[in-house]
């Protein structure tokens, strides 16, 4: 891995530029040589229902854009916070965490996705975003600016899906965990805004600068409300500890290279240019994409092992930041199990 301090390189690729060239399998099931820790399995009855409830919600609320037909079934979300929520308190809980899930879905393919012709526009992201912002962490002014700004929320899918979803969070969530979710939420609109910006003017980052990006452009929206989820909180002044907050991060970036790593056959197959690590490293490496690849799954595996580490030194700080932690790795390890099997959505590369 290059991270020397150079000139930005050419936002082009030496190994080949379409893995519809290579004849990649359909493979599923995991990685191979992946680090990963097997996960709970998740009930079938709670995710079928989970499914329900979510779909009646979006469909009232009318979340989704007419072209999504099929999509909803297609991201098995019941199913996805199930495994990543093993403890959750219950039915309830467990659903409003998919509410959010669901929307920053809804939000991120809406506005982000420009080639899945979505209405999507680089260049207004920005605009949008922080108008979706105040979706979320609502906007004070006269009267009459504000009763304009409602009705600006509800008259948009997106806007609406972070409205809703957020409400029903606060019904289970503590003031301060809210908080901290929102603030999340912004992490992750700024890192939406860097992508954006470099597939706008075709940089190419170095593998540390595209890392960096994916810290904010990440789940944390859904690792850090695993106490909620569970039913209890993490106090401020435990979760602000660099030590969690390091562990957190760390969680968050294994499972966000685990999405690169599942979604780069079906993502490369519809934009040969996507940046994606294996890309990223492909490019500033000067190697083949299998050769990429194969080094991806090495920093991930150095960034899970350093989060399993420190995971077991933290939580001797006290029995809640104990219970954080597995509630993290809870959610680590349902995030990959949902990524290798589901293959209606993902495949692996023909690497092995």
């Amino acid at each position: 891995m290059s991270t020397s301090p150079q000139a930005a390189t050419p936002f082009t690729l030496p190994g080949p530029p379409s893995l519809a060239r290579t004849a990649p399998s359909r493979r599923g099931g995991a990685v191979p040589g992946l680090r990963y820790r097997p996960a709970t399995p998740a009930d079938p009855q709670k995710a079928a229902e989970v499914d329900h409830r979510l779909e009646e919600w979006a469909r009232e609320l009318d979340l989704f854009p007419p072209a999504w037909s099929g999509d909803f079934a297609e991201f098995q979300v019941g199913r996805a916070v199930a495994l990543q929520h093993p403890a959750a308190a219950d039915l309830e809980r467990l659903t409003v965490a998919g509410k959010l899930l669901l929307a920053e879905n809804i939000v991120d393919s809406c506005y982000c996705e420009e080639d899945e012709g979505r209405g999507a526009e680089r260049s207004a992201l920005g605009g949008r975003l922080v108008l979706a912002q105040s979706a979320l962490d609502p906007f004070h002014s006269t009267a009459a600016q504000e009763a304009q700004w409602r009705e600006g929320v509800q008259a948009d899918g997106p806007l609406r899906s972070y409205h809703w979803a957020l409400r029903d969070f606060a019904e289970i969530a503590t003031p301060s965990q809210v908080s901290r979710f929102v603030h999340d939420v912004a992490r992750l609109h700024l890192g939406y805004l860097a992508e954006a910006s470099w597939a706008q003017s075709r940089h190419m980052p170095r593998v540390w600068e595209y890392l960096v990006m994916r810290q904010f452009n990440n789940f944390r929206p859904c690792l850090s409300i695993v106490d909620a989820v569970d039913g209890y909180e993490l106090p401020e002044a435990l979760y602000a500890r660099p030590e969690v907050q390091r562990v957190t991060a760390l969680a968050c970036n294994a499972t966000t290279i685990v999405n690169d790593l599942y979604s780069f056959t079906k993502e490369l197959e519809s934009d040969p240019e996507h940046l994606n690590l294996p890309q990223v490293v492909a490019a500033n490496d000067r190697c083949g994409l299998r050769t990429a690849y194969l080094r991806s799954v090495q920093i991930h595996n150095e960034v899970m092992e350093a989060f399993e580490a420190e995971s077991a030194l933290v939580s001797a700080l006290s029995p809640l930041v104990a219970r954080y932690v597995r509630g993290l790795d809870d959610w680590v390890a349902g995030n990959h199990e949902w990524h290798s099997t589901n293959t209606r959505r993902y495949h692996l590369p023909n690497y092995w």
